[in-house]
């Protein structure tokens, strides 16, 4: 009752427009109601408390005349001195003829935008495109390089954005680990995609262009190989004398008469091969380049397929698990015999038949772009027709033949006389 003895009526305290400026102990202890009531602030400010205990941070304005509200966050996320700063942020927009709500909106807009043209974004729809044309092997390395070493310190940065500095600093902090090598491939793909950028118009140059030199050289490694004759003869003559699986001594017998890549050896499948015609055609998605491979079969190396045809031609492969036998050989397996018969792995690997043939047939005069192609190192012309798998065919039996012969001669001591350059 007041002094005239009339009812006052009562008033909740959250109904009572708040007079001074909010403060951090007022909204942490302001509990929820049956409706939703605000706790104001200054300058339009306000805190909007739910019935279910949440709490938002609102700022009520006017523009071109008429009322607005602005969402500013979430507290105790946004605090009460953020919340402040937001409002005053919205205020100068306000002043300056800028309607806070349409910025807010224009930013998200462009954050979406920055997104999608981020240089993880272009990097995975370049990756998305072009893997396909690459054996998984190699895909694999690229992605994980990239989610490794490059997108943590670039990926959500806009692509048109990154310079030079910024991708040094990428490279570099892969050199710092002893990863050198790394660090130079990391910089090819990322100009890769930087070029893929550019030719979708969201970039307009390459910054990893400009590194060049940046980064010391990578020494050249090579696969360890037998290319001294002498040394070759002593290599053919411990593989004719291994006492091991006779599948893995037919396989180290193949090796170096047809120089393919181990895994293209080890995946051999009869069904590929047709001994008639003497020849192996390997198909385009066990090939590194992803395109069909034809191995002329010389009469040696027919020789050891037929030998082991009885044994493994009623399978898939012609070189088959020693353990499982639905499934081609253990990449480990020609390596492993080579360290049986004493050559260590800086001596000698199974890559090396390949690095021996091409030494001692580039010695023996056999033109370059036969043995490049043989080897399926030769690269397609970004202008030419469809890849020929057949190209320099004639030529490529004709070396084939002679190499195997060159081979034999030394295992047995024969004399073999060189090449006549090409004019039998």
């Amino acid at each position: 009752m007041d002094k005239t003895g009339g009812n006052i009526p009562p008033i909740r305290k959250a109904d009572t427009p708040t007079k001074k400026p909010l403060t951090a102990i007022v909204i942490s202890k302001a509990k929820p109601q049956n409706k939703a009531y605000k706790l104001s602030d200054e300058k339009g400010l306000f805190l909007l408390v739910h019935p279910n205990g949440s709490k938002y941070w609102r700022l009520k304005y006017r523009y071109n005349g008429k009322e607005k509200m602005l969402a500013l966050g979430i507290y105790p996320d946004v605090s009460l001195a953020d919340a402040r700063e937001r409002r005053d942020e919205a205020r100068k927009l306000l002043s300056n003829g800028i309607d806070p709500s349409a910025a807010k909106k224009q930013s998200k807009q462009t954050s979406k935008e920055l997104s999608v043209n981020s240089f993880e974004a272009i990097a995975r729809e370049w990756f998305k495109k072009h893997s396909p044309n690459w054996v998984a092997s190699h895909s694999g390395k690229i992605i994980d390089r990239l989610e490794r070493d490059v997108f943590p310190w670039v990926g959500d940065r806009p692509i048109q954005e990154i310079s030079a500095p910024d991708m040094l600093q990428v490279a570099r902090r892969i050199e710092s680990r002893g990863a050198l090598e790394t660090a130079h491939r990391a910089l090819q793909n990322c100009g890769q995609i930087f070029r893929y950028a550019i030719a979708t118009g969201r970039a307009v140059r390459d910054p990893c262009a400009d590194l060049r030199g940046a980064l010391p050289p990578v020494k050249a490694k090579h696969h360890a190989s037998v290319t001294d004759p002498k040394k070759v003869t002593e290599l053919l003559r411990a593989i004719q004398s291994f006492n091991g699986s006779f599948i893995v001594k037919c396989a180290l017998q193949f090796a170096p008469l047809v120089f393919v890549r181990p895994g293209e050896l080890r995946q051999a499948e009869w069904r590929e091969i047709d001994l008639d015609k003497a020849e192996w055609r390997i198909p385009a998605h066990k090939m590194k380049m992803k395109d069909t491979h034809i191995v002329p079969l010389s009469r040696q190396a027919v020789d050891v397929l037929e030998s082991i045809q009885p044994l493994t031609g009623n399978g898939q492969y012609v070189f088959p698990s020693l353990r499982a036998g639905g499934r081609p050989m253990s990449e480990n397996t020609i390596n492993a015999a080579l360290r049986r018969l004493g050559y260590s792995k800086e001596e000698m690997t199974g890559h090396g038949f390949r690095s021996m043939a091409s030494t001692l047939l580039h010695e023996n005069g056999w033109p370059h772009d036969v043995i490049e192609r043989q080897l399926a190192h030769a690269e397609r012309n970004s202008v030419s027709a469809a890849y020929n798998y057949a190209q320099h065919l004639p030529e490529r039996k004709k070396m084939m033949q002679w190499w195997s012969d060159y081979l034999e001669s030394l295992q047995k001591n024969v004399i073999f006389l060189p090449i006549n350059k090409m004019k039998a």
